[in-house]
């Protein structure tokens, strides 16, 4: 079965190990499964992708609720970078999510009355979780209350966050995160 009639997800390897298992691609997965994976904690995971970037993609004033809107808003992203690159859009988007997700990050700690911040490697679920947040809010941050539709700031952030470009929130804000925690090891 291919997505939205188009791509076939058999074809797309995730190059980083870390996250493959994270990234549920299968063709066999329903595309709204209407939180049946919202029982358990790491059920996420078998969610499809793309459902999880929808759902991260919801999260903002106009697009609140509005899930086959923001389908809508994901098969433009994705003919955009289908068009753009000349590659599979999931392939793209599993190295824009391998490349977002921050590898360490900081904690606080309480000793005593005097809280100190130490780094932390980053599971490979919160990876995956950070980077489609970067991308979503990106997304965002690109197209309110601008000319630049939707769908063109999507494709964008993730065409951006494929190729390690800095200009790309997700990947600012990941180096900004891995800085902040490299200064508190």
């Amino acid at each position: 079965m291919k997505l939205f009639g188009k791509w076939d997800p058999a074809e797309v390897e995730v190059a980083d190990l870390s996250v493959k298992g994270y990234m549920n691609l299968a063709s066999k997965s329903v595309m709204i499964s209407g939180g049946r994976h919202a029982k358990q904690q790491f059920k996420k995971s078998e969610q499809h992708i793309v459902e999880r970037l929808v759902n991260k993609m919801m999260r903002k004033e106009k697009n609140t609720g509005k899930k086959l809107k923001v389908y809508g808003i994901v098969e433009g992203a994705f003919d955009i970078v289908a068009k753009r690159t000349k590659e599979n859009p999931l392939s793209v988007l599993g190295k824009a999510i391998a490349n977002a997700g921050p590898r360490e990050e900081v904690v606080r700690l309480k000793y005593g009355g005097i809280t100190v911040p130490k780094a932390v490697d980053t599971s490979p679920q919160r990876r995956v979780d950070t980077a489609l947040m970067f991308i979503a809010k990106g997304a965002h941050a690109a197209s309110f209350k601008k000319t630049k539709t939707a769908e063109a700031a999507l494709a964008d952030e993730i065409i951006a966050a494929a190729n390690r470009d800095v200009k790309s929130y997700a990947i600012n804000h990941r180096d900004s995160v891995e800085r902040v925690a490299k200064a508190a090891r």
